[in-house]
């Protein structure tokens, strides 16, 4: 019997891709519970507490699969700190004619330093320190900025979460 070279390549192609998967990675196995404390804030800005930690908390259960729990019973406990919060920073200008410029774009930058630590070895399981995050807007759209840069902080840990080989 005669096969010809598409069908062979066809069924090669099907084959291999049958055995192909990730194994590892994330973490452990043991963890399905997370408490976040609330972040130590240094800024002026009280109301960034909750935002933080509205962001992270629902980074680790929507998209890590994570449930809460409380401090004492947690498998892994989330600690961080907002050291820095500046909200004006001038990205794009334009020149309005002489001396005066018109800011077009504006960013947000949030520093914080965070980790997660695995209650039952006492081990971390991730963290960053200085971790800087920006999100831009426009006029007075400060909002938006800050949406921003709380989405790339849950990017952040999700990804870095994920990356534990």
């Amino acid at each position: 019997m005669k096969l010809t070279s598409g069908f062979v390549l066809s069924l090669s192609l099907l084959s291999g891709g049958c055995f192909y998967g990730f194994s590892g990675g994330g973490l452990p196995p043991e963890v399905k519970t997370v408490a976040v404390l609330p972040f130590d804030n240094l800024t002026p800005d009280p109301s960034l507490t909750e935002e933080v930690n509205s962001a992270v908390r629902n980074a680790l259960e929507r998209r890590l699969g994570l449930r809460q729990a409380g401090e004492n019973s947690a498998d892994a406990i989330v600690r961080g700190t907002i050291s820095r919060y500046e909200a004006d920073v001038p990205v794009a200008v334009t020149a309005t004619g002489g001396a005066q410029v018109d800011v077009a774009r504006r960013l947000v930058q949030i520093i914080i330093s965070i980790e997660i630590e695995n209650t039952q070895t006492g081990t971390m399981l991730w963290q960053r320190q200085g971790l800087q995050l920006e999100g831009d807007y426009e006029g007075d759209r400060e909002a938006d900025g800050r949406r921003k840069a709380l989405e790339r902080l849950t990017t952040d840990i999700v990804d870095g979460a994920q990356s534990q080989w």
